[in-house]
């Protein structure tokens, strides 16, 4: 189960790093400062990331990590959370330090969704998981009203 878990780490960090290039060029191609331009720019994102999900399932499968739709779609969820739960970190400065967040990102999404969807883990380990990770954003969310207040 340990290689399991560390080769979708692997594969899913690498595409997070990807997915971050990918759209930091895309947005730079868009290149535009008013409103008007959002959707396209937000609709590049969406197929950018609906593509990334797609090559996951390719990826994870070539490795070894199956069923690779399941895997990929479950860390795709999980990855949400943590975009929403990551609203209320400071922004980084550097674009480096933002690679690396996407990538670390991305590995712990694949890590607990190769975790969660593991044939041999209980039902209960599951829950708690799910759990775990849902109670990531009432955590942020206090985190942010602390910080910044009402």
């Amino acid at each position: 189960m340990r290689g399991r878990i560390g080769r979708a780490a692997a594969v899913c960090a690498a595409l997070g790093v990807l997915w971050w290039a990918t759209v930091r060029l895309a947005w730079a191609g868009v290149g535009c400062e008013d409103w008007g331009c959002l959707a396209p720019a937000v609709g590049v994102v969406v197929v950018i990331s609906l593509a990334l999900l797609a090559g996951s399932v390719l990826a994870l499968e070539r490795v070894a990590v199956r069923p690779g739709r399941r895997v990929a779609l479950t860390a795709a969820g999980v990855l949400v959370v943590f975009r929403l739960a990551g609203e209320s970190l400071p922004s980084w400065t550097s674009s480096l330090a933002d690679a690396a967040v996407a990538g670390a990102a991305f590995a712990g999404a694949g890590a607990l969704a190769a975790f969660v969807t593991e044939s041999g883990v209980s039902r209960r380990s599951r829950g708690l998981t799910a759990l775990a990770v849902v109670a990531l954003l009432p955590v942020a969310l206090a985190a942010a009203l602390t910080r910044h207040g009402f």
